[in-house]
């Protein structure tokens, strides 16, 4: 194993570790709005649940693909590809689906810090449906890499 692949997999963990939390803090927020009132003891429960997957998992591993990312950015651009790969398309969309994702998780900070106030920003089934658009962002994302879409 060499470097860059170990660089390589560390990314992909932690990219996997944040995306877990991307795709369930959503479904505990469904969960949250629809069954446990302001002020009860389940609310309690939830706020602890939510807050600690997002200050344990999710924002420790997004900080992690982050840092792995940009040391792989730097090896394809330094040693193996050359600076002009960030222009092609497929780095276009994968960095587009970067500020996505990174967006999304601030929404979702936003929103937790919201619901722990006792507010109720938007409904279980907002929540429901919004669900996958982490997933479906990592989708483009990965085929767009492993293609090279566009050159």
């Amino acid at each position: 194993m060499n470097g860059y692949d170990l660089l390589r997999g560390l990314h992909i963990i932690a990219v996997i570790a944040w995306m877990a939390g991307l795709l369930y803090l959503p479904r505990l927020f469904a969960y949250h709005t629809e069954t446990a009132p302001p002020g009860s003891e389940f609310d309690a429960h939830f706020k602890v649940w939510e807050a600690k997957l997002q200050r344990i998992i999710m924002n420790p591993a997004m900080v992690l693909a982050f840092i792995f990312g940009l040391a792989l950015i730097y090896v394809d651009g330094a040693e193996r590809l050359g600076w002009g790969f960030l222009a092609k398309p497929w780095m276009l969309t994968k960095l587009a689906g970067v500020v996505f994702l990174v967006g999304w998780h601030g929404y979702l900070a936003r929103a937790r810090k919201q619901i722990a106030a006792g507010q109720r920003p938007r409904s279980a089934k907002f929540w429901r449906r919004t669900n996958e658009l982490p997933f479906l962002a990592a989708i483009v994302m990965v085929l767009a890499v492993t293609t090279e879409f566009g050159g």
